[in-house]
């Protein structure tokens, strides 16, 4: 069992932080250093990267913020529209993150001409990193709560019971990607190996964990995430075998 850490802001000489954001922040720094470092090692253009990376992480806050609106608050939103604009006010889904970064990423390897799967492979190879800090923010909130569970990693809320907690989850699960990752380094891989590995480890993941959280918009059974994170896994599997069986 795991004590309940909690915590919302900090501060650094009086000016107030957020603990969530500041590690976001560093997920972003270190994961965008390692693919840059990645890119450099692959003989892709290194600095094309850090403008990737950039535009990205916009496109990846606006479709985080789009998705969460669109498929688990509507109502709200509907009724106070002003919202949407706050940053102040919860409500990121990840898995619109990972859909508006790959549509500036499509856009920007096209007008580029860039070889889509290398330079995709060299950005995917930070992302872990980046998940499993940024994570690490998620878990210190709390804003992913599960149910009660008897497992080793449960967390003891305030309440006396004892849930999953899917910030702690998804940020282990991110470290062990990283980790992963550098084990199968150790062998030459096409293009898109690795791309194709992180789609069905993500996939599989969150089709599993959405199913332990404590509360959570459904629809037929399931959530907005587990219904795009199947294609997901599928994409990945067929990615996957591409990249091991082609000439």
């Amino acid at each position: 069992m795991i004590p309940y850490f909690f915590s919302e802001t900090y501060q650094i000489l009086g000016i107030p932080l957020q603990t969530w954001g500041t590690f976001v922040a560093a997920g972003y720094a270190i994961g965008t250093t390692v693919a840059w470092r990645r890119a450099k090692q692959k003989g892709l253009k290194a600095d094309l990267i850090l403008d990737l990376a950039f535009w990205m992480l916009i496109a990846a806050f606006v479709g985080a913020r789009a998705f969460h609106v669109l498929f688990y608050d509507l109502a709200h939103y509907l009724a106070h529209p002003i919202d949407v604009f706050n940053p102040r006010l919860p409500g990121y889904a990840m898995f619109g993150g990972f859909l508006g970064a790959a549509t500036v990423f499509a856009y920007f390897v096209w007008t580029n001409k860039l070889k889509v799967l290398s330079y995709a492979d060299a950005l995917i190879w930070g992302l872990p990193w980046g998940i499993g800090i940024g994570r690490i923010g998620c878990f210190l909130i709390h804003d992913h709560p599960g149910i009660a569970t008897a497992l080793f990693l449960g967390v003891r809320y305030p309440d006396g019971v004892i849930r999953h907690d899917l910030g702690l989850y998804l940020s282990l699960i991110g470290f062990a990607t990283g980790l992963l990752f550098l084990a199968l380094n150790r062998y030459p891989r096409r293009a898109g190996f690795f791309l194709a590995v992180f789609m069905m480890i993500e996939g599989a993941t969150r089709i599993g964990l959405d199913f332990l959280r404590v509360a959570d918009a459904r629809f037929l059974g399931l959530t907005p995430t587990q219904y795009f994170s199947i294609p997901l896994f599928v994409v990945g599997a067929w990615l996957l075998r591409r990249s091991l069986t082609r000439a």
